[in-house]
């Protein structure tokens, strides 16, 4: 029998036009040899420009489509991405409760791109006091880390250090709080991970610095977070999962494309692409589907 690939379990929305949520999920995890498995969250109504609408499923129906695929496959890492209530929010918890030795990668999203909420501050509290106890790593950018890091104090947020912010968020249980600096104002991108060292403290681990790509990009967070945990699935260290997820998601970027008039889309594939022109180029008509 062909060997099975480290499967990975992700809890996401839909997104229709493929750039973020649950295909982005999808994508990014095929591309770097995981059998992704899917719960629906949610269902948006969504385009490359904005966030229309969203519906959230009945928690029911989330616990219905975890409980069953758990009890059939085993799962290397989970990711979790938009969760759409607070209801979702409570069984996820559980759920997750019952597989504390699986990595649990959780990708806080509060707002799209363009600005349009996502979660409210009751599902930001639940976040706080049910899943981020419970996980291996959490991925806010910098605008998201000074939120949920001080939900409680608003008055705080624009007030606060990022490594302020990551320290609160490690307090809250996270091992590691991964923050992406695409919001600062700085030359390049520096994503920044926090965690606690061999004497106990807790503060940065390493700051990565990339180059800031021109444009604005869907669903690149929802990319970073689900190849961390390949990465991982794949039994890599954490350091070394954030370090090579981190090279492929800079690649998405540098590779994206715009299918529609608002934001460019990763292209998470863009390794098939490249190996497809030099085909062209040697005249080398060996089917892509060897690789």
């Amino acid at each position: 029998m062909t060997p099975t690939p480290p499967t990975v379990l992700t809890f996401a929305a839909t997104d229709p036009c493929g750039g973020a949520g649950l295909q982005a999920d999808i994508l990014a995890l095929a591309s770097i040899g995981c059998h992704p498995l899917s719960v629906v969250t949610a269902i948006t109504v969504q385009d490359t420009v904005g966030v229309e609408s969203v519906m959230a499923l009945d928690a029911d129906w989330i616990n219905e489509q975890a409980r069953t695929i758990l009890e059939d496959v085993q799962v290397a890492a989970f990711k979790l991405g938009l969760l759409g209530s607070i209801e979702n929010v409570a069984v996820i918890a559980e759920i997750m409760a019952d597989y504390p030795d699986v990595p649990l990668l959780i990708d806080p999203i509060l707002t799209s791109g363009r600005g349009d909420e996502l979660a409210n501050e009751e599902m930001q509290a639940a976040l706080c006091d049910l899943l981020f106890p419970q996980a291996t790593l959490i991925t806010p950018n910098s605008l998201e880390a000074r939120r949920l890091a001080f939900y409680e104090e608003a008055e705080e947020i624009q007030h606060t250090s990022l490594d302020e912010a990551a320290i609160r968020l490690l307090e809250l249980g996270s091992e590691y709080v991964l923050i992406t600096g695409t919001h600062e104002r700085s030359t390049d991108v520096v994503n920044s991970l926090y965690g606690s060292s061999p004497s106990g403290a807790s503060g940065l681990i390493k700051a990565y610095h990339w180059e800031r790509l021109a444009g604005s990009y869907h669903g690149s967070g929802c990319t970073l977070t689900s190849a961390i945990a390949a990465c991982l699935a794949h039994g890599l260290s954490m350091e070394e999962a954030i370090q090579e997820a981190q090279e492929y998601t800079w690649q998405t970027l540098k590779n994206a494309f715009r299918p529609g008039m608002g934001q460019f889309v990763p292209d998470r594939f863009f390794w098939a692409r490249e190996e497809d022109d030099v085909a062209e180029a040697t005249n080398d008509k060996t089917p892509l589907i060897q690789h």
